[in-house]
Protein backbone atom coordinates (compact mmCIF):
# COMPACT_ATOMS: atom_id res chain seq x y z
CA UNK A 1 0.00 0.00 0.00
CA UNK A 2 1.36 3.30 -1.05
CA UNK A 3 2.41 5.89 2.25
CA UNK A 4 -0.28 8.84 2.64
CA UNK A 5 1.01 11.77 2.80
CA UNK A 6 -0.94 15.40 3.77
CA UNK A 7 0.55 18.83 3.64
CA UNK A 8 -0.72 21.30 6.59
CA UNK A 9 -0.52 24.47 5.15
CA UNK A 10 -0.17 23.85 1.53
CA UNK A 11 -1.11 27.71 0.32
CA UNK A 12 2.71 29.27 1.88
CA UNK A 13 5.49 28.96 -0.53
CA UNK A 14 6.86 26.09 0.96
CA UNK A 15 4.08 24.26 1.08
CA UNK A 16 3.37 24.94 -2.34
CA UNK A 17 6.62 23.97 -3.65
CA UNK A 18 6.65 20.31 -1.77
CA UNK A 19 2.76 19.72 -3.55
CA UNK A 20 4.45 20.81 -6.88
CA UNK A 21 7.52 18.12 -6.02
CA UNK A 22 4.76 15.83 -5.02
CA UNK A 23 2.35 15.65 -7.41
CA UNK A 24 3.19 13.67 -10.11
CA UNK A 25 5.23 10.83 -7.83
CA UNK A 26 3.27 7.41 -7.80
CA UNK A 27 4.71 5.91 -5.26
CA UNK A 28 2.45 8.03 -2.43
CA UNK A 29 -0.99 8.64 -2.04
CA UNK A 30 -1.33 12.77 -1.56
CA UNK A 31 -3.85 13.60 0.98
CA UNK A 32 -5.72 16.87 0.08
CA UNK A 33 -7.78 19.03 2.26
CA UNK A 34 -11.29 20.65 0.86
CA UNK A 35 -10.14 24.20 0.02
CA UNK A 36 -13.73 25.23 2.19
CA UNK A 37 -11.87 23.63 4.64
CA UNK A 38 -8.46 24.16 5.46
CA UNK A 39 -8.60 25.87 8.48
CA UNK A 40 -10.77 23.73 10.10
CA UNK A 41 -8.82 22.08 12.80
CA UNK A 42 -11.22 19.13 13.15
CA UNK A 43 -10.84 18.49 9.34
CA UNK A 44 -7.05 18.93 9.26
CA UNK A 45 -6.87 17.16 12.83
CA UNK A 46 -9.26 13.99 10.60
CA UNK A 47 -6.42 13.91 7.60
CA UNK A 48 -3.12 14.28 9.97
CA UNK A 49 -4.49 11.34 11.90
CA UNK A 50 -4.91 9.82 8.61
CA UNK A 51 -1.39 10.33 7.22
CA UNK A 52 1.82 8.22 7.49
CA UNK A 53 3.28 11.28 6.93
CA UNK A 54 2.64 15.45 7.79
CA UNK A 55 4.43 17.90 6.16
CA UNK A 56 4.05 21.29 8.77
CA UNK A 57 4.35 24.39 6.34
CA UNK A 58 2.99 26.63 8.88
CA UNK A 59 3.91 29.40 11.44
CA UNK A 60 5.21 28.33 14.90
CA UNK A 61 2.42 28.28 17.21
CA UNK A 62 0.46 26.58 14.28
CA UNK A 63 2.86 23.99 14.35
CA UNK A 64 2.89 22.84 17.80
CA UNK A 65 -0.66 22.97 17.14
CA UNK A 66 -0.71 20.72 14.65
CA UNK A 67 1.82 18.16 16.40
CA UNK A 68 -0.68 18.24 19.67
CA UNK A 69 -3.86 16.88 17.23
CA UNK A 70 -1.93 13.49 16.62
CA UNK A 71 -3.73 11.04 18.19
CA UNK A 72 -1.91 8.07 17.56
CA UNK A 73 2.20 6.25 17.40
CA UNK A 74 2.03 5.77 13.36
CA UNK A 75 2.24 9.17 11.89
CA UNK A 76 5.36 10.91 11.34
CA UNK A 77 6.18 14.35 11.11
CA UNK A 78 8.38 16.66 8.96
CA UNK A 79 7.85 20.40 10.15
CA UNK A 80 9.24 23.51 8.13
CA UNK A 81 8.66 25.74 10.65
CA UNK A 82 11.39 26.78 13.33
CA UNK A 83 9.37 25.59 16.20
CA UNK A 84 11.11 22.45 16.57
CA UNK A 85 14.35 22.55 14.81
CA UNK A 86 16.67 22.54 18.38
CA UNK A 87 13.43 20.78 20.28
CA UNK A 88 13.70 17.67 22.69
CA UNK A 89 12.78 14.46 20.61
CA UNK A 90 12.95 15.63 17.10
CA UNK A 91 15.98 14.77 14.65
CA UNK A 92 17.77 17.64 12.77
CA UNK A 93 16.60 17.08 8.88
CA UNK A 94 20.11 17.76 7.41
CA UNK A 95 21.08 13.88 6.13
CA UNK A 96 24.79 14.54 4.99
CA UNK A 97 25.81 16.14 8.34
CA UNK A 98 26.70 11.94 8.97
CA UNK A 99 25.34 8.49 8.41
CA UNK A 100 24.53 8.91 11.92
CA UNK A 101 22.13 11.49 11.15
CA UNK A 102 21.01 9.81 7.85
CA UNK A 103 19.76 6.65 10.07
CA UNK A 104 18.09 8.82 12.86
CA UNK A 105 16.41 10.83 10.19
CA UNK A 106 15.02 7.18 9.13
CA UNK A 107 13.92 5.82 12.39
CA UNK A 108 12.65 8.86 13.57
CA UNK A 109 9.02 10.13 13.92
CA UNK A 110 10.10 13.50 14.26
CA UNK A 111 12.10 15.65 11.51
CA UNK A 112 12.78 19.22 11.66
CA UNK A 113 13.37 20.36 8.84
CA UNK A 114 16.71 23.17 8.54
CA UNK A 115 16.32 26.70 7.80
CA UNK A 116 18.38 28.13 4.61
CA UNK A 117 20.56 30.18 6.03
CA UNK A 118 21.23 27.28 9.05
CA UNK A 119 21.51 24.93 5.95
CA UNK A 120 24.35 26.56 4.26
CA UNK A 121 26.39 27.62 7.06
CA UNK A 122 25.98 24.16 9.12
CA UNK A 123 26.94 22.58 5.38
CA UNK A 124 30.45 24.25 5.84
CA UNK A 125 31.05 24.84 9.40
CA UNK A 126 30.28 20.99 10.97
CA UNK A 127 32.64 18.93 9.33
CA UNK A 128 35.41 21.26 10.09
CA UNK A 129 34.03 21.38 13.46
CA UNK A 130 34.08 17.38 13.74
CA UNK A 131 37.17 17.15 12.15
CA UNK A 132 38.68 19.26 15.23
CA UNK A 133 39.89 22.13 12.53
CA UNK A 134 37.42 24.75 13.70
CA UNK A 135 37.38 24.95 17.61
CA UNK A 136 33.87 25.67 19.23
CA UNK A 137 34.63 28.86 20.95
CA UNK A 138 35.70 30.54 17.55
CA UNK A 139 35.10 33.78 16.59
CA UNK A 140 32.78 32.98 13.37
CA UNK A 141 31.36 35.64 11.40
CA UNK A 142 29.18 34.42 8.39
CA UNK A 143 26.83 36.31 5.79
CA UNK A 144 24.37 35.31 3.28
CA UNK A 145 22.81 36.59 0.34
CA UNK A 146 19.09 35.52 -0.91
CA UNK A 147 16.62 36.13 -2.92
CA UNK A 148 13.03 37.52 -1.62
CA UNK A 149 11.51 33.93 -2.08
CA UNK A 150 12.73 33.13 1.50
CA UNK A 151 10.79 35.69 2.65
CA UNK A 152 7.39 33.99 1.60
CA UNK A 153 4.06 35.27 0.54
CA UNK A 154 4.03 38.79 1.98
CA UNK A 155 7.69 39.76 0.75
CA UNK A 156 7.28 37.88 -2.74
CA UNK A 157 4.06 40.61 -3.26
CA UNK A 158 6.08 43.18 -2.22
CA UNK A 159 8.71 42.58 -4.41
CA UNK A 160 6.82 41.56 -7.27
CA UNK A 161 3.75 44.01 -6.78
CA UNK A 162 4.50 46.96 -4.52
CA UNK A 163 8.01 47.76 -4.98
CA UNK A 164 9.45 50.88 -3.66
CA UNK A 165 12.98 52.35 -4.92
CA UNK A 166 15.48 50.80 -1.98
CA UNK A 167 13.86 47.10 -2.76
CA UNK A 168 15.92 47.61 -6.25
CA UNK A 169 19.29 47.02 -4.45
CA UNK A 170 20.44 44.66 -1.71
CA UNK A 171 19.12 45.33 1.52
CA UNK A 172 20.87 43.90 4.66
CA UNK A 173 18.89 42.49 7.77
CA UNK A 174 18.61 41.07 11.05
CA UNK A 175 20.94 44.11 12.29
CA UNK A 176 19.77 43.23 15.89
CA UNK A 177 22.12 40.06 14.85
CA UNK A 178 19.66 37.94 16.75
CA UNK A 179 18.49 36.23 13.61
CA UNK A 180 15.97 32.75 14.13
CA UNK A 181 18.32 30.51 12.57
CA UNK A 182 21.26 31.11 15.20
CA UNK A 183 20.05 29.13 17.79
CA UNK A 184 19.65 25.77 15.14
CA UNK A 185 23.31 27.18 13.97
CA UNK A 186 24.60 26.90 17.58
CA UNK A 187 22.61 23.53 18.48
CA UNK A 188 23.71 21.51 15.38
CA UNK A 189 27.16 22.52 15.47
CA UNK A 190 28.04 22.76 18.99
CA UNK A 191 29.14 26.62 18.78
CA UNK A 192 29.40 27.85 21.99
CA UNK A 193 30.16 31.57 20.79
CA UNK A 194 27.37 33.17 18.88
CA UNK A 195 28.50 33.51 15.39
CA UNK A 196 27.74 37.14 13.95
CA UNK A 197 25.41 36.59 11.02
CA UNK A 198 24.09 38.92 8.92
CA UNK A 199 22.27 38.04 5.79
CA UNK A 200 21.27 40.50 3.06
CA UNK A 201 18.14 40.08 0.23
CA UNK A 202 18.59 40.89 -3.56
CA UNK A 203 16.20 41.75 -6.38
CA UNK A 204 15.88 38.28 -7.50
CA UNK A 205 13.61 35.51 -6.90
CA UNK A 206 15.50 32.51 -5.53
CA UNK A 207 19.12 30.87 -4.52
CA UNK A 208 21.02 31.74 -1.92
CA UNK A 209 24.94 31.90 -1.25
CA UNK A 210 25.71 31.17 2.34
CA UNK A 211 29.63 31.92 3.21
CA UNK A 212 31.79 31.22 6.67
CA UNK A 213 34.86 33.42 6.93
CA UNK A 214 37.88 32.47 8.85
CA UNK A 215 41.65 33.46 9.56
CA UNK A 216 43.74 30.44 9.24
CA UNK A 217 45.96 31.44 12.30
CA UNK A 218 43.03 31.05 14.87
CA UNK A 219 41.96 27.39 13.85
CA UNK A 220 43.54 24.20 15.19
CA UNK A 221 46.34 23.15 13.19
CA UNK A 222 47.94 24.81 10.41
CA UNK A 223 45.67 25.14 7.08
CA UNK A 224 45.33 26.73 4.09
CA UNK A 225 42.53 27.27 2.41
CA UNK A 226 43.46 24.10 -0.24
CA UNK A 227 43.63 22.01 3.34
CA UNK A 228 40.12 22.84 3.96
CA UNK A 229 38.72 22.48 0.64
CA UNK A 230 40.04 18.45 0.38
CA UNK A 231 38.88 18.38 4.27
CA UNK A 232 35.51 19.08 2.84
CA UNK A 233 35.54 17.31 -0.55
CA UNK A 234 37.00 13.80 1.70
CA UNK A 235 33.41 15.00 4.30
CA UNK A 236 31.12 15.22 1.33
CA UNK A 237 32.32 12.18 -0.69
CA UNK A 238 29.80 9.81 -2.32
CA UNK A 239 27.00 12.45 -1.11
CA UNK A 240 24.30 13.18 -4.18
CA UNK A 241 23.23 16.71 -3.16
CA UNK A 242 26.37 18.00 -1.63
CA UNK A 243 29.03 18.45 -3.44
CA UNK A 244 32.42 20.37 -3.07
CA UNK A 245 33.94 22.58 -5.88
CA UNK A 246 36.84 20.74 -7.50
CA UNK A 247 38.57 24.03 -7.36
CA UNK A 248 39.68 26.97 -5.12
CA UNK A 249 37.16 30.05 -5.91
CA UNK A 250 38.37 32.89 -8.11
CA UNK A 251 36.45 35.66 -10.10
CA UNK A 252 32.85 35.64 -9.56
CA UNK A 253 30.33 33.04 -7.85
CA UNK A 254 26.56 34.05 -8.41
CA UNK A 255 23.70 33.74 -6.00
CA UNK A 256 21.06 31.84 -8.04
CA UNK A 257 22.90 28.66 -8.58
CA UNK A 258 21.58 25.57 -8.52
CA UNK A 259 17.52 26.70 -8.87
CA UNK A 260 14.91 23.98 -9.04
CA UNK A 261 16.91 21.39 -7.54
CA UNK A 262 17.70 20.30 -4.49
CA UNK A 263 21.80 20.25 -4.83
CA UNK A 264 24.59 22.35 -2.82
CA UNK A 265 27.90 22.95 -4.00
CA UNK A 266 30.64 24.52 -1.43
CA UNK A 267 33.10 26.63 -3.06
CA UNK A 268 36.28 27.07 -1.07
CA UNK A 269 38.37 30.59 -1.67
CA UNK A 270 41.66 31.94 -0.37
CA UNK A 271 44.55 31.49 0.28
CA UNK A 272 47.10 30.41 2.39
CA UNK A 273 46.29 32.63 5.65
CA UNK A 274 42.49 33.40 4.93
CA UNK A 275 39.78 31.15 3.88
CA UNK A 276 35.82 31.45 2.57
CA UNK A 277 33.49 28.89 2.42
CA UNK A 278 30.49 29.34 0.44
CA UNK A 279 27.20 27.33 -0.03
CA UNK A 280 24.83 27.80 -2.95
CA UNK A 281 21.47 26.09 -3.26
CA UNK A 282 18.32 26.89 -4.27
CA UNK A 283 16.74 28.35 -1.02
CA UNK A 284 13.37 26.92 -2.21
CA UNK A 285 15.13 23.48 -2.93
CA UNK A 286 18.30 22.22 -0.51
CA UNK A 287 17.48 25.23 1.55
CA UNK A 288 13.19 24.15 2.37
CA UNK A 289 11.15 21.80 0.63
CA UNK A 290 14.00 19.82 -1.54
CA UNK A 291 15.44 19.09 1.64
CA UNK A 292 11.55 18.20 3.18
CA UNK A 293 11.15 16.09 0.31
CA UNK A 294 14.43 14.08 0.54
CA UNK A 295 13.59 13.73 4.17
CA UNK A 296 10.44 11.88 3.20
CA UNK A 297 12.01 9.66 0.73
CA UNK A 298 14.59 8.61 3.77
CA UNK A 299 11.38 8.34 6.40
CA UNK A 300 9.19 6.33 3.86
CA UNK A 301 12.48 4.42 2.63
CA UNK A 302 11.50 5.61 -0.65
Amino acid sequence: MKPKVFIDGREGTTGLQIYDRLLSRDDIMLLRIDEAKRKDINERKKLINKADLVFLCLPDEAARESVSLIENTSTRVIDASTAHRTACGWVYGFAELSKHQREKIKNSRRVANPGCHATGIIAALYPLIVLGIVPLDYPLTCFSLTGYSGGGKKMIQAYEEEKTPEMYAPRMYGLDLNHKHIPEIMHITGLVRQPVFCPVVDDYYSGIATSITLHNDTLNGKHTASDIKRNLTDYYAGETYVTVAAELGSGTLESNWGLGTNNMELTVSGNDNLTVVTARFDNLGKGASGAAVQNMEIMLGL
